[in-house]
């Protein structure tokens, strides 16, 4: 067995190799419990830091006699340095969104969003519309007393804002609620149909309860865009860069230097490309782009970008979906619902669609990250992919992706390892969503193909990490917890334990891992010589300390391109 003393050793000489006696260090980080995510050397005590780049890692004395009188000194006094945070997929314009608008995701029922609709209300103009993000009626610790299969009626949200219309997306953002203002402004009525892919939930009666459901809540979206052009475009501008600006400092102060936005309009694109060349993007941040088939044709080579201002932004990859969520009924099953009996779910996007995204993948050589949720839908998505794939020279080398992957057929799983399907998987997803997915799927279906993180990685599949924010909090801690507990932080109820991940297989998926994912293992997510200086410091050894003691953890520094963008 190789003792800590000889891995110091050969990090000393990793250090002599990649670093010339006349380089001063801008920055060092000594008396630290480094955890590098470099199986070669795997820990180390301190990290060197020049324009940028991590020069030298090794001892804590090597290190310091490398400082000048301006080199800046961080004693981390035994505190555990990792790479830093890479969010696998969120979206990130929706969580600035989402702090700038009503925010339910604590919400413990539906009075507590009544509540908040009709204070926001008092405070507007009348007309003007109420945004909201986060309610989820299966999390409730009590079902509302006027409801349709668990659903609320909007009686009580129309009564709380008769005079502004209110749109509230629902926490996978996959369904909406919207009040009898909203509904009205949209023409919804008896008579309004199901558009594909979607559902304007109805009661017994036939009317509308304000619930909409994938591709229906497109009908209540227009009216809400109808509304938002009649702003100016300095106010919307300045209303998105603000957005952006709260994601920043949201994740950075979570301790991510890294945020992998799962679905970026060309507007976006444009701008986080400007935003890079000027050094105003204060983390890094890789997008894919994602609009409807028919906006796409002959322009996705225009978003196709890589390593924008000393990599700080990247588009090189297209996301579409296949189905929606499990808890608005979406995802796309193989067999009925076990809680809505002859009901299979939803297919949110033409089959034919998603092969011609597949095609503008290829030819403009980018990845293709699918959305799929449920256990066809999964099996849907492999199949185009093994059928795209099987001509080029190998799969793997275009590391295509199932955004999600959560109910899988165990005959299915192979056959991600087969075809160098990476699997996007969020694990904060799994006990946000215990307390409904048994109720859903059934305990076979439960227990063998509901994030079988573990039945993955056994299989040879990579596994990126990430939250979804804003569906869930962008905090990795919790997500971390639950990748290796399968644990519910509230009620400490588990989820088929026999799933989790090792901790050293948790930092992984969440750190080079998404940076694998990304084709950016290269350039960050280990630290090793020559690699990005993108560093979280953490108040607990992830690795070593008890399950309890992971949600103390706290973040000390957040360094990107060995810059400390917070500091506790």
């Amino acid at each position: 067995m190789i003792s800590f003393k000889n891995i110091l050793f050969f990090s000393i000489i990793v250090f002599l190799i990649g670093c010339s006696e006349t380089q001063t260090p801008d920055s060092i980080i000594i008396n630290a419990n480094v955890w590098t995510v470099d199986e070669k050397s795997p820990k180390a005590e301190a990290i060197a830091i020049m324009d940028g780049k991590i020069i030298a890692i090794g001892e804590s004395t090597e290190i310091e006699k490398l400082k000048s009188e301006v080199t800046k000194v961080i004693d981390a006094k035994g505190a555990f340095v990792m790479p830093g945070w890479i969010e696998g997929h969120g979206h990130f314009s929706g969580l600035g969104k989402s702090l700038q608008n009503l925010n339910f995701l604590k919400s413990k029922n539906w009075d507590d969003v009544i509540s908040q609709v009709r204070e926001k209300a008092k405070t507007l103009k009348p007309g003007e519309w109420i945004e909201g993000r986060g309610w989820h009626q299966e999390k409730w610790d009590k079902t509302p007393e006027e409801n349709y299969h668990g659903y609320p009626v909007h009686d009580e949200l129309s009564a709380a804002s008769p005079d502004n219309p209110v749109i509230l997306y629902h926490a996978s953002g996959h369904s909406l609620f919207a009040n009898k203002k909203a509904m009205e402004a949209a023409g919804i009525s008896r008579e309004t149909g199901n558009p594909m892919g979607g559902e304007v939930v109805k009661d017994g009666n036939g009317d509308a309860i304000g619930v909409f459901e994938e591709r229906a809540m497109s009908l209540i979206y227009e009216s809400f865009k109808e509304y938002e052009s009649g702003l100016s475009k300095e106010e919307l501008d300045a209303k998105w860069y603000d957005a952006i600006t709260l994601a920043e400092q949201e994740s950075i102060k979570k301790g991510i230097t890294s945020f992998q936005d799962a679905g970026s309009k060309f507007f976006e694109i444009d701008r986080y490309v400007k935003m890079a060349e000027k050094g105003d993007l204060d983390l890094r941040l890789w997008a894919m782009l994602r609009h409807p088939v028919e906006e796409m044709k002959g322009k996705v080579s225009t978003a196709k970008v890589i390593g924008v201002g000393n990599n700080f932004f990247t588009c090189n990859a297209i996301k579409s979906e296949v189905d929606g969520a499990l808890g608005a009924f979406g995802a796309w099953l193989l067999e009925p619902y076990a809680d809505k009996p002859g009901f299979v779910g939803q297919n949110t996007t033409e089959i034919k669609d998603v092969k011609t995204i597949a095609e503008m993948a290829l030819k403009n050589d980018m990845q293709l990250c699918v959305h799929a949720i449920g256990d066809r839908a999964n099996r849907v998505v492999v199949d185009i992919y093994e059928g795209m794939l099987s001509p080029v020279e190998n799969g793997s080398k275009k590391r295509w992706r199932i955004e999600h992957a959560q109910h899988i057929d165990p005959t299915d799983i192979p056959r991600f390892s087969e075809n160098g399907i990476i699997a996007s998987m969020q694990g904060i997803h799994c006990t946000s969503d215990a307390p409904f997915v048994e109720k859903r799927l059934g305990n076979q279906r439960a227990r063998l193909g509901a994030y079988a993180w573990r039945s993955l990685l056994d299989a040879g599949v990579i596994v990126a990490n990430g939250t979804d924010a804003p569906v869930e909090d962008v905090d990795p801690i919790p997500s971390f917890y639950a990748s290796v507990t399968r644990k519910r932080i509230d009620n400490g109820m588990e989820f088929f334990t026999e799933q989790s991940m090792t901790r050293e297989e948790a930092i992984y998926s969440y750190t080079l891992g998404n940076a694998y994912a990304a084709f950016e293992e290269n350039i960050k997510g280990s630290i090793e010589v020559g690699k990005v200086a993108d560093l979280t410091i953490m108040s607990q050894d992830l690795i070593n300390c008890s399950d309890e003691e992971i949600l103390e953890a706290e973040v000390l520094y957040t360094i990107i391109d060995g810059v400390v963008k917070y500091e506790k």
